[in-house]
């Protein structure tokens, strides 16, 4: 549409993301898989909800997918909307504390235990409002990466 903002007309596809934490309060970070949008970016996991799915019941098996873990109790936490050059995207942030199997890594992703600032890059887009949010809850001062 003529005058209309960037993916203003595009519907939004829905993503579950874990936001997984230790219990040192460390937050897992993994990069994107060669062969997709943004390979190499480092991200929080999770992917698309499929048809019918909840947020929830897409997170468990998306996790269990990439991951290879089975989590307890997701927190839903924020939603953000981001608008990428291939998509836009409604993020569904859960906070995850507890999960049952080492993680490993199914997709030839790396991961990386992170706290404040992040020191791996570059990051997804999508990723940078989540660094904010724990700089708030934790009472963190400086830049987050």
């Amino acid at each position: 549409m003529p005058g209309a903002e960037p993916g203003a007309a595009r519907r939004p596809v829905d993503v579950a993301v874990g936001v997984l934490i230790d219990a040192e309060q460390r937050f897992l970070l993994t990069s994107r898989p060669a062969g997709k949008v943004y390979a190499g970016h480092w991200e929080f996991p999770g992917g698309k909800l499929e048809p019918g799915e909840t947020v929830l019941q897409a997170l468990r098996r998306e996790l269990h997918e990439e991951l290879g873990v089975t989590i307890g109790d997701a927190r839903p936490w924020k939603v953000e909307l981001m608008d990428y050059p291939h998509a836009r995207v409604r993020l569904h942030f859960c906070k995850v504390h507890a999960w049952q199997g080492a993680i490993e890594m199914r997709e030839g992703q790396q991961m990386a235990w992170q706290t404040l600032p992040v020191r791996v890059a570059p990051l997804l887009p999508g990723t940078v409002p989540v660094l904010a949010w724990f700089a708030a809850e934790r009472g963190f001062a400086g830049p987050t990466h």
